[in-house]
């Protein structure tokens, strides 16, 4: 497959001309559904009303850049990040089941933001560092329990869900043993949601994230060369402890950082790699069409929220749950007829 070779300065990356093709035409997409999701309010605004406040004229241009852009705008970045992370998981497993979501990452994030509320009053850094915490404490059970017998994909995702469950029943225990408002903002918290966000409280977990993907993409030769498998990698120079390491952080602070802010949104991190795999034909899960599809589905979602029961308004984490069940269904046929 003919590829592209993209310099700046002394840094160059290569990409396949098909992932580059699929990668615009997602990126193209979801500048559209941007601008769909722009024009939703309780009503449905004109286009042209929309073009005009973007522009700064008119009676609309709070309501478009205050109020709507900076949702949007959230749900274009945290959806990249969820499907990078998907991606940096799901190679790092060499399995499709192998997210955040589902080994305990997302779980673990929810119970360091549990104790950050509970404890220390939930404060916006106090959410922040308890959701790292949490999901790097979750991360290094995981890894440490798959490295007594040897690491596996199939193994990690295993002892991963095991975690899951059993981070679950902790949390559903703190919330029982939490006041009733703490707990009934808890529990509110846990369906994910975008609504109400301001540009204040997205500026650094975009600043974050976008530090985030930088370090990942540092990786994307060595990712390249690990989903070939770890002899290959091994004889081709790539340190694998090293590898390992720097994109697990990356991948947990991705995660972490979402959850911080909107509670965890499950299933995006799951279903993002593979849609974007076979959208863009290529091997492994690459990050750049996980992200752009992540980033896709999550504004999807977030637009399905608040249409379908308007001028009721869901949170997006309840139209993941129920879109992801119905895929982790079929990729879990798909997984069990495979040889």
């Amino acid at each position: 497959m003919s590829t592209l070779v993209l310099r700046a300065g002394r840094v160059s990356a290569r990409i396949e001309r098909r992932t580059a093709t699929s990668s615009l035409v997602l990126v193209l997409l979801a500048l559209v559904l941007a601008f769909v999701a722009l024009c939703r309010g309780d009503t449905w605004d004109p286009p042209g009303e929309i073009l005009a406040a973007l522009a700064g004229r008119g009676d609309s241009v709070l309501v478009v850049q205050e109020w709507r852009m900076p949702r949007v705008a959230a749900a274009l970045v945290f959806g990249a990040a969820l499907g990078a992370a998907g991606s940096i998981f799901q190679n790092v497993t060499r399995n499709a089941l192998g997210s955040p979501d589902v080994i305990g990452l997302d779980a673990g994030a929810y119970t360091g933001v549990l104790v950050a509320i509970t404890v220390f009053g939930g404060t916006a850094g106090g959410l922040a560092a308890g959701s790292l915490t949490g999901g790097l404490a979750a991360a290094a059970v995981v890894y440490v329990l798959s490295l007594k017998s040897g690491l596996s994909g199939l193994r990690l995702v295993v002892i991963g869900i095991a975690v899951n469950a059993m981070l679950t029943a902790v949390n559903s225990w703190i919330i029982l043993r939490a006041e009733l408002d703490v707990a009934i903002a808890a529990t509110g918290w846990n369906a994910g949601s975008l609504n109400g966000l301001d540009w204040n409280e997205v500026r650094l977990p975009f600043l974050i994230i976008a530090v985030l993907a930088l370090l990942s993409a540092t990786q994307s030769r060595s990712m390249g060369q690990a989903a070939l498998g770890d002899d290959v990698a091994a004889t081709s120079g790539v340190a694998l402890n090293r590898y390992r390491l720097m994109v697990i952080l990356a991948g947990v602070g991705l995660t972490a950082t979402v959850t911080s802010v909107s509670g965890p949104i499950v299933f995006v991190a799951l279903a993002a790699p593979q849609i974007g795999r076979r959208v863009a034909g290529a091997a492994g899960t690459p990050a750049l069409p996980a992200a752009l599809t992540g980033a896709l589905l999550l504004l999807a979602a977030d637009l399905a929220a608040q249409t379908v029961l308007a001028p009721v308004q869901l949170p997006v984490g309840v139209v993941t749950t129920v879109l992801g069940g119905g895929y982790l269904t079929w990729l879990l046929i798909m997984e069990m007829r495979r040889p």
